[in-house]
């Protein structure tokens, strides 16, 4: 039997990666950012003198938020020369997210997307009081606020994220029964069944990173988005097969060309119909597609 034993430190930050990671990605929208965060916050960690730390949750949580503030910034100055449409990096999540849904919805692509119409302290203020419920005089320690600061921060923010977030989610029979028409529309190449499904204002964003064809703008309206995606699959030289799925804790479509991993199509469903498409074939963005990834908001 080994006599080993985990130090301290180590052990909480094993105890809260779950919601270090999650609290970062929901700031990048990008996993690989998020993990990088992550390294950066476990160097800090270990340096502390735990016998000073009050509350360790709270402190690494402060630690992770500094730390993915930093990268939020710079990961600005990239998405600004990156080519085309820049889509968060979609993730297979477990079965638990999907089933809770303060935690679905806020991880989703669509929720994702309005975050990125935040500014970087917006964000971090929102994401943290919003998504996990933490105090004002805890994030103000964590963004360098103070709390009266902070509160203004997050009304302005909630307040810019409620006119633009997504409508009620349906239930997830609802979402799973639209994802499945769509598939049956596509895959038999029926125009009429796909246009039954889409909402007549869909929105179709694709993210290619420079690195594969997707359209360089959004295409709006659902015959421009049927005849978008019968045009594409009808240029296909080699066979797509779509599948189920799940990412970010919503039903999505994952993209097989010719047997091998080309994109994520990842959905808003509203009212029994498609109001977004959300198709990532960027390779550097499908690494956390084929295996899941844990999330929680405590």
């Amino acid at each position: 039997m080994s006599t080993e034993t985990t130090d301290p430190a180590t052990e909480a930050f094993v105890a809260h990666r779950n919601l270090l990671f999650t609290v970062a990605y929901e700031m990048l929208g990008s996993a690989a950012d998020a993990e990088d965060v992550l390294q950066e916050t476990w160097l800090r960690w270990v340096a502390v003198d735990l016998d000073q730390v009050r509350e360790q949750r709270a402190y690494l949580v402060r630690i992770t938020t500094r730390q993915a503030l930093n990268r939020l910034r710079a990961l600005q100055r990239r998405k600004e020369a990156y080519v085309g449409q820049w889509l968060p990096e979609p993730l297979l999540t477990t079965p638990d997210v999907a089933e809770d849904a303060e935690l679905a919805e806020s991880v989703s692509m669509a929720m994702m997307l309005v975050l990125e119409t935040l500014s970087p302290t917006e964000r971090a203020v929102f994401v943290l009081r919003e998504a996990f419920d933490f105090g004002y005089e805890e994030i103000a320690a964590a963004v360098d606020k103070t709390p009266a600061a902070v509160r203004q921060i997050a009304h302005r923010a909630r307040k810019h994220v409620d006119a633009r977030r997504p409508r009620q989610a349906v239930p997830r029979s609802a979402a799973s029964a639209a994802v499945e028409s769509f598939l049956r529309a596509v895959e038999t190449g029926d125009p009429q069944a796909l246009l039954d499904v889409l909402a007549p204002d869909v929105v179709l964003i694709g993210d290619g990173g420079g690195l594969k064809q997707a359209a360089l703008r959004p295409i709006g309206g659902a015959e421009k988005v049927a005849r978008f995606l019968f045009g594409g699959i009808g240029k296909n030289k080699l066979p797509l097969s779509l599948a189920p799925t799940v990412v970010n804790g919503s039903p999505a479509l994952v993209a097989y060309l010719d047997g091998e991993l080309d994109g994520i199509m990842a959905m808003r469903i509203e009212d029994g119909l498609v109001t977004g498409l959300y198709y990532v074939r960027n390779p550097e963005k499908l690494t956390h597609v084929l295996s899941e990834t844990p999330l929680t908001l405590r």
